[in-house]
């Protein structure tokens, strides 16, 4: 049986450990992130793994998953921002106020 203490310091270990892990996975780029998350599924739907690492690989998944969320999301900002600045332009040229 472990005491209070040793308790405490196996859960703060835990939550260093994760925290460094989720800093880690938002380190990667989209492609790695990608690559992974498909071995991870590939993994998971091949079976063969004990209840704890399936649920470790889920997790893992539901990160590689949110990393790559995140990242579609800032492309998608990117691409509107020079659509929306490419429409300025455009509209500026036409009625004669834009820079030549």
């Amino acid at each position: 049986m472990t005491s209070k203490t040793e308790q405490t310091g196996q859960a703060e270990q835990v939550a260093g450990t994760s925290g460094q892990a989720e800093a880690a996975v938002e380190a990667l780029g989209y492609e790695q992130a990608r690559d992974e998350l498909i071995e991870v599924v590939r993994r998971l739907e091949t079976g063969g793994t004990t209840l704890e690492e399936s649920l470790a690989l889920w997790e893992r998944g539901e990160e590689l998953a949110k990393v790559c969320r995140s990242r579609l999301a800032g492309a998608r900002a990117r691409l509107d921002a020079a659509l929306a600045e490419e429409t300025a332009g455009a509209g500026r040229a036409e009625d004669g106020s834009g820079d030549l």
